[in-house]
Formats: C-alpha cells, sequence, structure tokens
C-alpha cells in the first residue's frame, strides 16, 4: 500500500502542468479548446495509475470534453484532476462525472483571477520595464520579456503541487479566505496605475495651433493654454477616446490602429496636430 500511495509524486504533477503550459493551446477549437491540450499533459500520469488498456481509454474520454482556463493560475486544477484520479485508481468511489464537474466549476473562477494577475498586472508591467529599457539602448530590454515565463512556471508548478496536496478543498479555501478579492483589488489598482505612467509616458500628442488678435500682440499658444489648464490633456483625452471605443463599439485592434493612423495624417496635413 506504501508503494501505492507514492505512485504518484509532486514532480509528476509539476512535469505534467509544464507540458500543459507549452501545449495548452495545441488543437485548440471551438468544441474542445484547451481540453486536447489538457489531457495531453495527464498521459504521463494516466500510465502510472491505469494498467488496463480499458481504464486508461476511459481517462482520456473523460479529459476530452471542453475545458478552458487561465493555464498559470488555473495550474491548481491540475493538481486537483490528477489527485481525483489517483483517489479513483486507488477504488475510490468518485464517478467521471464528478471529475469533469469539478474542472468545469473551477475553470471560470480561476480563469478570472488568472487573467487579472496574469495578463492584466504581470505582463504590462514586465514588458513596459522591457519597453523603457530598449527605448534607451539597453539590450538587457529584450532579455527582461524572459522574466514573464520564469515567473509563470514557478507560480504553475507551485500551484499545480498545492492543488495535488490538497485536493478539492484547495481552491475552496483560497477562494472563500477573501484574500483574492484584495489581491484583485490590488492588482487592478497596479494596472490602472501602469497604464496612466504609460500613457503619459509613450502617447505624444500636442496641437500647434495659435491665433493673434491685433498687431504687436503675442499670439494665444493653444498648447500653452491646453498646459496650463492640464498638462498632457490631449494624450489623455486620446486615450479615453480609444478606452470609449473599446467598451461601446468593439474591440477590432486593426480598425483603431487605422483610425489613430487616419487622424493623425488629417490632424498633421490640416496643421491640428
Amino acid at each position: 500500500m506504501a508503494e501505492e500511495k507514492n505512485l504518484i509524486t509532486e514532480k509528476d504533477v509539476k512535469k505534467s502542468w509544464l507540458r500543459y503550459y507549452f501545449f495548452a493551446e495545441t488543437g485548440i477549437s471551438y468544441e474542445r479548446l484547451q481540453a486536447l491540450g489538457f489531457c495531453m499533459a495527464l498521459i504521463p500520469i494516466f500510465k502510472k495509475l491505469y494498467k488496463k488498456k480499458e481504464d486508461f481509454a476511459a481517462a482520456l474520454k473523460r479529459h476530452m470534453v471542453f475545458y478552458n482556463t487561465a493555464a498559470v493560475f488555473g495550474s491548481v486544477i491540475n493538481g486537483i484532476t490528477i489527485a481525483m484520479e489517483d483517489q479513483n485508481a486507488k477504488g475510490a468511489p468518485i464517478e467521471d462525472e464528478t471529475i469533469t464537474s469539478v474542472k468545469s466549476g473551477l475553470m471560470g473562477p480561476m480563469a478570472g483571477i488568472g487573467d487579472s494577475l496574469d495578463w492584466a498586472t504581470l505582463k504590462p508591467i514586465i514588458f513596459a520595464l522591457g519597453a523603457t529599457l530598449s527605448a534607451q539602448g539597453n539590450p538587457i530590454g529584450c532579455f527582461v520579456l524572459f522574466l514573464l515565463p520564469i515567473i509563470q512556471i514557478v507560480i504553475g508548478t507551485n500551484l499545480a503541487a498545492l492543488g495535488y496536496r490538497k485536493g478539492r478543498s484547495s481552491v475552496r479555501g483560497i477562494l472563500g479566505s477573501g484574500k483574492i478579492k484584495q489581491l484583485l483589488t490590488a492588482a487592478s489598482a497596479l494596472g490602472i496605475y501602469m497604464m496612466g505612467a504609460l500613457s503619459s509616458t509613450y502617447v505624444s500628442l500636442s496641437t500647434p495651433l495659435e491665433f493673434s488678435f491685433g498687431e504687436g500682440n503675442e499670439p494665444y499658444v493653444i498648447q500653452n493654454i491646453l498646459d496650463g489648464i492640464v498638462p498632457g490633456l490631449l494624450p489623455l483625452l486620446a486615450v479615453l477616446g480609444v478606452y470609449w471605443w473599446l467598451s461601446k463599439k468593439n474591440q477590432n485592434m486593426v480598425i483603431i490602429m487605422l483610425m489613430i493612423v487616419a487622424i493623425s495624417l488629417a490632424g498633421a496635413f490640416f496643421g491640428i496636430f
């Protein structure tokens, strides 16, 4: 029995998640999304757990249903799933529907958490740092981008191991502790701060318009007036305009970029910008 209990190790769980991390989008489709990559990552686990061909095939089949979540912070689901499969292989009364239901129930909350922390916070900060260093001619800027996958792998492997150790109770404890809400609030505030800093630094927009009233009088420079009201007002309005378009219209980035280019060319031609 001792040998059976140690059949799956945390090292196996971490290696399984790494396979998923690199191949989560392999064979992606609207019918299954990440299911193929998730199932492929579990094959080495299944080979250890299920020696009978029919048990192995059944395990593959139940993990080919629709699945989609944040690969990094959703790694805890990988660990929980392996823990359930481990118990199932030992004869625990766990039905196929129970395993798939746990996955389906957790993939939404973990996707929300992962997208907020991973793609909306970590990625902008790291890429902004890399862009700033590169713009200054520092060659380290291109290597800074490797921080993102390194941090993701550290977080993902440890969360997968945590999920395996704690089983289904781990995510319930995390979600019920109230810490996630605080973390998401802090991440949102940090993300907004970074977007504001990036906008003020990299969005450049000014107007050369000026008006003269009578000979000998100093011309009224519109840009100086705007700077006297709110410094950087035009870049701010440009960012808010793009944000409004994204929130109210659509998220077609190509159309937005073409519109920005067209407005810039027209403004330069007529001497507005």
